[in-house]
């Protein structure tokens, strides 16, 4: 990045391109990030996301931990909200679900957030920023559990947010309309 990225315009732009990369990464995944898709969502020119990212690497890197951050600030909102205590399974449900799904129930919308988790795979470069929102993501979890009256431990966690994943991509592959209604029976099940 250079040093007109510095200034409060530059800063501006920059951000303007890695909110638009954002959303298009949550609206088509990795392929729909390309820098004339970006610029002109942005409504910056062409080169100007040349001109604040090194390589479409660096903005998709930018606009991953973007989008990253903004659901797990989300995710904290929440938690804010949340008294101490303890609360229905149902709910205790629903705001996993958000955490882990988002909060968009959309047949398209949790197919494209797998899509993208799993693509990160093909990322080497995104691995860490993906370790560090993940580590972030289940002390939220985590947090979320305990104000709900609810003990859990890490391996107990991640059990839980195994069977999500598999219940998610169970009904993906069974084209079922509402991956996240199984993942929510599945989530009730072992949690009643």
């Amino acid at each position: 990045m250079t040093s007109a990225a510095s200034t409060p315009k530059g800063e501006r732009r920059r951000a303007a391109l890695v909110a638009a990369a954002a959303d298009l990464l949550v609206e088509g995944g990795f392929d729909a990030v390309r820098h004339r898709a970006v610029a002109e969502r942005a409504g910056l020119p062409l080169a100007s996301t040349t001109y604040y990212f090194d390589s479409l690497d660096d903005l998709i890197y930018a606009a991953m931990e973007h989008y990253g951050r903004s659901e797990l600030a989300r995710g904290r909102e929440q938690l804010a909200e949340l008294s101490t205590e303890r609360r229905g399974t149902d709910t205790l449900v629903e705001l996993v679900l958000d955490q882990l799904l988002g909060e968009d129930p959309e047949y398209d919308a949790v197919l494209l957030r797998y899509e993208r988790l799993v693509a990160t795979g093909r990322r080497p470069h995104l691995r860490p920023l993906m370790r560090t929102l993940a580590v972030e993501l289940r002390a939220l979890l985590t947090e979320i559990f305990v104000r709900s009256g609810v003990e859990i431990g890490g391996r107990r966690l991640e059990q839980l947010i195994a069977l999500v994943d598999g219940a998610v991509v169970n009904a993906l592959i069974e084209v079922d309309p509402d991956p996240r209604a199984a993942a929510a029976r599945m989530l009730r099940a072992a949690l009643s």
